[in-house]
C-alpha cells in the first residue's frame, strides 16, 4: 500500500468529486492519506475528513495565507490552534507551517508565526509539517536551535544533497513528489540518488497543487503517488515495490500511524 503523506483534500477543488477521487486513489494502490490544515477557516473541514478511517490529519497555519491569520488579541489563531490540538488528540502533527521566502514583505510575520508553531509542537511532543521555499538553510538553522522532540516532514523538498543531509541529521523526513518527475530538477535528482537513504523520505502529491511532469495545468490528486513511486524507482535503481515498502514504513514512523 502507498500513502500520500501530504494532500489538501479539504480544498474546494475536490468538492464535486471527492468520493470518486478517493476511489481512483484506492484503485491506484494509494490506501491512506495525511491531510494538513492551512488556515483556521479550514480546520473543521480537515477534522471532518479525519473521521474517515483512511485519513489522518494535521492542524496548522500556512505561511502562504499569512494575511488571513489573526495573530493578536484574545482570540488569536495561535490560541485557537492550541485549544484545538488539545481537544483533538487524533491530530498527528502541527502543520502545515513554515517559511515561503518568495514573499519577502511578510517574512518577519512568517518567522514569528512559524516559531510559535514550532514551540507548540515541541510542548506537545508532536512532529511538524514544514513548508520551506527558498529557505532551507535558514529553516534548518532554526530547527537545530529549537531541538524538537519528534522532528517532522520537510514537505516538497527540492534542495541539494547537502541540505537533504542537514535535515536528515535533525531527525526530519523529506517529502518527495511531483518535483522529482521533471528532467530539469537535476539538483533534486542528485539528492534523491546520493543523499537520501531508504528510511529518509516519504511520498506525497500536495494535491491539488504541484502537478507531475506531463500533467501541467491539471489538478493533482493522490492517485498519482503511484506515478511518483514509479519515477523514484528509476532514479534510485530500485523496484516500485521497494519504494512503496520504504515510503509507507517511513510515514508510519514519522506520524506514529497504525495503518
Amino acid at each position: 500500500m502507498l500513502i500520500d503523506a501530504h494532500c489538501h483534500l479539504d480544498f474546494a477543488d475536490f468538492d464535486d468529486d471527492r468520493d470518486a477521487m478517493f476511489a481512483r486513489a484506492q484503485k491506484a494502490g494509494v490506501g491512506h492519506f495525511v491531510v494538513p490544515g492551512t488556515t483556521r477557516e479550514c480546520w473543521q473541514k480537515v477534522l471532518a475528513l479525519g473521521e474517515r478511517p483512511e485519513v489522518d490529519i494535521c492542524l496548522g497555519l500556512h505561511p502562504y495565507f499569512i494575511g488571513e491569520h489573526r495573530t493578536g488579541g484574545e482570540d488569536s489563531d495561535l490560541q485557537a490552534l492550541e485549544a484545538l490540538l488539545d481537544g483533538h488528540p487524533e491530530a498527528v502533527a502541527v502543520g502545515e507551517c513554515g517559511i515561503d521566502a518568495r514573499f519577502r514583505e511578510s517574512l518577519d510575520a512568517q518567522w514569528t508565526l512559524f516559531d510559535a508553531q514550532l514551540r507548540i509542537a515541541k510542548k506537545r511532543e508532536l512532529p511538524v509539517v514544514i513548508h520551506c521555499v527558498h529557505a532551507n538553510d535558514e529553516v534548518a538553522k532554526r530547527l537545530r536551535q529549537l531541538n524538537l522532540h519528534r522532528g517532522g516532514l520537510i514537505h516538497a523538498f527540492s534542495g541539494s544533497p547537502e541540505q537533504a543531509e542537514r535535515f536528515l541529521d535533525l531527525g526530519f523526513w523529506l517529502g518527495l513528489g511531483g518535483a522529482t518527475t521533471y528532467d530539469r530538477a537535476k539538483r533534486l535528482h542528485r539528492a534523491v540518488q546520493q543523499a537520501i537513504p531508504d528510511d529518509g523520505y516519504v511520498l506525497e502529491t500536495d494535491s491539488p497543487d504541484m502537478p507531475l511532469s506531463g500533467y501541467r495545468g491539471q489538478r493533482n490528486e493522490p492517485a498519482r503517488v503511484a506515478l511518483v513511486a514509479k519515477h523514484l524507482a528509476g532514479l534510485r535503481n530500485q523496484s516500485k515495490e521497494k519504494i512503496a515498502e520504504h515510503s509507507t514504513a517511513n510515514v508510519r514512523r514519522l506520524f506514529g500511524l497504525d495503518v
